[in-house]
């Protein structure tokens, strides 16, 4: 049944206290994301009993409302209803630095940056597969100017990264899009990463007599995150001490002399260095664990996606992708974990007697099975009955383990579900194909057998009407308490 995304955007703008208490609003593959300016207005409750909205999550600065797949749908429908000329508002006055502020920041930071990039990311990410694929099965032959071609196509994304998560991170940060590009262009221009070669060769590089570090940018993320993150205060700076008449031309020319430089020498290498570090640090621990990390993977990663933190792997597994042509951690333990989620949801549509409850989880089962995208199965279906997120923990840990015994790992950064498993397949290894959709299998009929076994509390199809009843008055209940 076809959702009314007008009226599940009219009821969530209403519970979130109106248009006028929304700062900003996006989305990224399955939530809403919004700023308010006094979130003691939001009504979580309420948002979370509105038809089409399958969970809340709320952390500091951000109220993020899970829709599903169709996140874009009701996006548009949201838009239509707030201020075309919507701006943030200002500050009320300075908040207590804290660990858990600067935490809770660079967490808000670095999901607001790349979430926007995923599809692109995965679009790459697919194209290079096919392109492998071609190879490997001797349709195109090596050098072949359309295998060639395809290639760039899939390496688009990746090796232009950093201009990406530039334009991203400006939207972010609130800062100039147009600079942020340029100054990340200079990482990737064709004679900066000559001259970058060089210098790995042992070449002295130098910039105004400071020595510059051989690095090379393309395929990396913090180091353009950091810099716009700098860039939006230096062209508050440069702001305030360039004359009104000189504005047009003097001030983008300091900003640019002033943070080019300042990536090329300080901010870029020490971008890299935060990369690699939480890189080498992921990998250590997953080279002494071995497949114990990813089974432990496996049963966290739910928790994480419902936290948001499964964000924070993003540009180690780009980087280790980029570095070694495949990642054999995080990637792997998504497998049981997605298709968990799908196997749970599957034994909830058998079971209930609910049918809204069984067409909901159908849906979820068919996103986490056949495409790798859990939220809908996760919020719609396990985070409310318990049960089945106990028992797709259970199972996720175990075909992680399975999956780590065999040595699967991932050339692309697609979500692991059906469509997807090619990027796990390693043409040197042909009994990968084999691995890969054993622990999809086992994934699905373990999870579906814990479920069963563990049982749920089913939702009576009284409830539906009540709930149908209490979103017909919650719009009104809310206008008469802002009245």
């Amino acid at each position: 049944m076809a959702k009314n995304y007008a009226a599940l955007a009219n009821a969530v703008v209403s519970a979130l206290g109106g248009k006028d208490n929304i700062v900003a609003v996006t989305h990224c593959m399955t939530r809403l994301r919004f700023v308010a300016k006094d979130e003691s207005l939001i009504d979580s409750a309420t948002l979370k009993s509105i038809s089409g909205v399958l969970g809340v999550v709320r952390n500091d600065n951000q109220c993020q409302v899970i829709i599903g797949n169709t996140v874009s749908q009701a996006y548009r429908e949201v838009v239509n209803l707030l201020p075309a000329d919507m701006q943030p508002a200002a500050p009320q006055g300075p908040q207590k630095l804290t660990l858990k502020r600067i935490g809770a920041g660079i967490l808000d930071a670095l999901i607001g940056t790349m979430s926007p990039l995923i599809p692109a990311i995965i679009g790459g990410s697919m194209v290079k597969l096919l392109a492998m694929i071609l190879e490997m099965t001797g349709v195109l032959t090596k050098g072949e100017p359309t295998l060639t071609i395809l290639t760039v196509i899939g390496d688009g994304a990746f090796f232009f990264l950093p201009l990406m998560v530039a334009a991203s991170a400006a939207v972010k940060f609130k800062t100039n899009m147009s600079l942020a590009i340029a100054i990340a262009g200079v990482l990737v221009h064709p004679s900066f990463i000559e001259l970058m070669a060089k210098a790995a060769q042992g070449e002295h590089v130098e910039f105004a007599f400071v020595p510059v570090t051989a690095v090379k940018y393309t395929y990396t993320v913090i180091p353009a995150l950091v810099m716009t993150w700098c860039l939006s205060y230096i062209e508050r700076w440069v702001d305030r001490i360039t004359p009104a008449v000189t504005k047009n031309f003097l001030k983008p020319m300091l900003i640019v002399l002033i943070a080019a430089p300042l990536a090329i020498v300080l901010i870029g290498p020490l971008g890299i260095w935060i990369g690699s570090g939480i890189s080498s640090l992921v990998y250590t621990i997953h080279g002494y664990l071995g497949w114990l990390s990813v089974a432990i993977m496996g049963a966290l990663w739910p928790l994480l996606v419902m936290t948001g933190m499964h964000r924070v792997f993003t540009p180690t597994i780009i980087q280790t992708i980029a570095e070694t042509g495949k990642e054999g951690m995080v990637m792997p333990s998504e497998i049981g974990a997605n298709l968990s989620l799908g196997g749970s949801s599957l034994a909830v549509a058998w079971k209930t007697k609910n049918p809204e409850l069984r067409q909901t989880a159908l849906a979820a089962a068919a996103s986490a099975i056949m495409a790798g995208i859990s939220e809908p199965a996760l919020y719609g279906v396990a985070v409310r009955l318990k049960r089945p997120l106990i028992a797709s923990l259970i199972s996720g840990f175990i075909c992680g383990a399975v999956a780590g015994i065999a040595g699967l790992a991932s050339h692309s950064m697609a979500a692991p579900g059906l469509f997807t498993s090619v990027q796990f397949f390693d043409p040197a290894n042909p009994m990968s194909i084999v691995w890969v959709f054993g622990v999809m299998a086992l994934a699905v009929v373990l999870s579906f057998v814990l479920t069963l076994i563990l049982g749920f509390e089913d939702i009576p199809v009284e409830d539906d009407a009540e709930k149908a009843r209490a979103l017909q008055t919650a719009p009104v209940q809310a206008k008469a308490a802002q009245a």
